[in-house]
């Protein structure tokens, strides 16, 4: 079992004319959670990050909601992705990179990253519904493009197929959480950063 490193943990806030958010992670916790962004179902997301990464999780503030719902997840894809940056430091001694297929019901997600510092997204995947309670499904993207840019993650989802646009989204953030656990892991093998070059 690999040994936690002390102080993978940071804080960002971030204020515009649109938002004002504070989140907190910690990379080596238990998956403790304080969300409140106004939109129930993406709390509900942003806490399978949280339970099912192990990692962490508080995300304070509100954003223009009054207009929809795109600026709040937006920007909570960039603080969460500047947050997990700062957490993971210089990235020695982390695993890097992860893979995971993660069934929900109808639904199957595959979920790849490369957490050697390059952000990216490549995003596969059409649901059926265009909205989830108040979530607009659209924003799934956008929310997974600002956070892996951020956090300097290479991110590959692949929603494979699914019938239930819940399930479908469901499956993404969990299978994203599980990949993020096993990529920001501390290989116990592992003497510096993990790349030819010596540095990430």
């Amino acid at each position: 079992m690999a040994a936690k490193r002390a102080g993978r943990k940071a804080q960002v806030s971030r204020k515009t004319k649109e938002t004002d958010f504070t989140i907190s992670v910690d990379l080596d916790g238990s998956g403790k959670v304080q969300i409140r962004t106004g939109l129930g179902f993406f709390d509900h997301m942003l806490g399978q990050i949280a339970r099912h990464g192990l990692v962490d999780l508080t995300v304070k503030g509100k954003g223009d909601l009054e207009v929809d719902g795109h600026h709040t997840v937006e920007d909570v894809g960039i603080l969460l992705g500047q947050t997990i940056a700062k957490a993971l430091g210089d990235r020695a001694g982390i695993t890097r990179y992860a893979s995971f297929r993660l069934p929900m019901m109808d639904a199957l997600v595959d979920v790849t990253m490369d957490a050697g510092g390059r952000g990216n997204l490549v995003f596969r995947g059409m649901f059926p519904e265009a909205q989830i309670g108040e979530f607009d499904t659209a924003l799934v993207r956008e929310f997974f493009w600002s956070l892996a840019t951020q956090a300097g993650i290479d991110l590959h989802i692949d929603v494979r197929y699914g019938e239930n646009s819940h399930h479908m989204v469901e499956a993404a953030f969990k299978g994203f959480a599980r990949a993020l656990r096993a990529a920001a892991a501390i290989d116990p093998r592992e003497t510096g950063v993990p790349s030819t070059k010596g540095v990430l």
